[in-house]
């Protein structure tokens, strides 16, 4: 008996319900780009290693997907090498190219290896699966899609204030309410200059961004294990637990960091991207999170995240200002912002909340039912005309028995079907049912179309 085949751990397959909420989400996000001057490219879903390599520390190298050299790949490998501990060095000869671990790093390359033609600022948005060799658990995967928009060549916060106005129209358009987060990386250094532990800024940021997941008690032990000394942390305590508006926070930041240029200048730029928002009528809050770090540290300048607030998940979107996008490929001083909308995770969250448009997960509008080669020959015109019009509609291709015909309707949730047998055609109407109802009525090609529209 043959193996039942099935696919590899941490990914998945998309049934055409789950394709068509999955294709609203990416049609809604790019909509939304579009309307703020973003222009879409792609890049392949391979780069070259020496491309990937390094980006991402010794633990993302770990879980880049590496594909075999083509041909004999073990050619120029000796024996040794294959029987030696040293995997990296011998991965490196047995493999040239690997799978993308993100859309940045590809995004870096594209703009070093294509400058000449771009004209900055460049505004790009890029959706496109890519792929972790990570361990496969609940809500994390080994292929999922990223849809990240980047503004690059421009230090101007207005960049930081659309990508705002970005996030809350598409949240809106989908029906989610959040609370779009806001901090400063330029903050954070402040923070640690002031409690006296500038040197430790990595471990700060990577403990005081697991508050919500782990707690404060463990946020502490964790710094403390740091090397992080107990004044330092205790200095550190009120500032965590800030409460009140952005406008009071900031006022006592100001208080807090008076002696650090760079935490002021974080401020600065703060209160300038919410009191610009404030006037520009969002429709979800804005919230000055002195607590959000952000895991990856070449973010330089505003950071983001974004919280459900009617569902227990993770962020939902993300992103950040970073001053050196190209340095990694020997061209710096390219400063860029952008987000990243988590498109599994608002999958989750939509569902949940069942707020999907009930045209989004209709296929077929109308089945036309197939008596046989004449009547079908009847029905191809009026399918033709009912299309012209936007209707989506097919015809059983067999004149299969008609109880075949209406569970092929009723398996697709097809909410119409019209009938055309011999009385039908001498009038040249069709029998239009209502699969909801039962109702039938006879009618002519427009007002079925209508009946449909409607």
């Amino acid at each position: 008996m043959a193996t039942k085949p099935g696919i590899p751990k941490g990914t998945r397959d998309f049934s055409p319900v789950e394709m068509a909420k999955r294709n609203y989400i990416f049609d809604t996000i790019k909509e939304v780009y579009a309307l703020y001057g973003f222009q879409q490219i792609e890049t392949p879903a391979m780069e070259n290693l020496s491309t990937l390599m390094g980006k991402y520390g010794e633990e993302g190298d770990k879980l880049l997907f590496k594909i075999l050299n083509s041909g004999n790949f073990l050619s120029g490998v000796e024996r040794d090498e294959l029987t030696g501990e040293n995997v990296n060095r011998l991965a490196a000869k047995l493999c040239e190219k690997g799978l993308r671990y993100d859309l940045t790093v590809p995004f870096a390359r594209y703009v070093v290896q294509h400058r000449e033609e771009l004209t900055m600022p460049f505004k790009r948005y890029q959706i496109q699966p890519v792929w972790r060799a990570d361990r496969p658990q609940k809500g994390r995967y080994r292929e999922f899609y990223q849809c990240d928009a980047d503004v690059v060549g421009s230090d101007s916060l207005l960049n930081e204030v659309e990508l705002m106005q970005i996030v809350d129209a598409v949240f809106s358009k989908f029906g989610i309410r959040v609370c779009i987060k806001l901090n400063n990386r330029k903050i954070l250094t402040g923070i640690a200059e002031m409690i006296g532990e500038a040197d430790k800024i990595v471990d700060i940021t990577v403990a005081i961004d697991k508050l919500d997941k782990i707690g404060l008690d463990n946020v502490n032990a964790e710094l403390a294990e740091a090397g992080i000394g107990e004044e330092a942390i205790a200095r550190l305590q009120p500032i965590i637990r800030l409460s009140g508006t952005n406008q009071e926070k900031l006022e006592v930041m100001k208080r807090v960091l008076a002696g650090s240029e760079t935490g002021l200048k974080g401020i600065e730029e703060c209160e300038f991207v919410l009191a610009t928002l404030a006037g520009l009528g969002l429709k979800n809050e804005m919230e000055l999170d002195l607590t959000l770090a952000r895991g990856l540290n070449y973010y330089t300048g505003c950071i983001f995240e974004v919280k459900a607030l009617d569902v227990e998940i993770g962020s939902i979107t993300g992103g950040g200002r970073y001053d050196n996008l190209t340095g990694i490929f020997g061209m710096p001083g390219v400063s860029g912002v952008g987000i990243s909308f988590g498109a599994d995770r608002i999958f989750d969250v939509l569902n949940q909340l069942d707020l999907y448009p009930k045209e989004t997960v209709t296929g077929t509008e109308l089945l036309f039912v197939n008596f046989g080669q004449s009547e079908a020959a009847y029905c191809l015109p009026l399918m033709a005309r009912a299309r012209q019009a936007g209707v989506r509609c097919e015809i059983y291709p067999d004149s299969a028995k008609m109880k075949k015909q209406m569970a092929y309707a009723n398996a697709k949730a097809v909410p119409f079907v019209a009938i055309a047998g011999e009385n039908e055609m001498k009038e040249g109407k069709v029998t239009l049912k209502d699969m909801a109802t039962g109702n039938q009525q006879l009618v002519t090609a427009e007002e079925m179309i209508n009946i449909i529209k409607r």
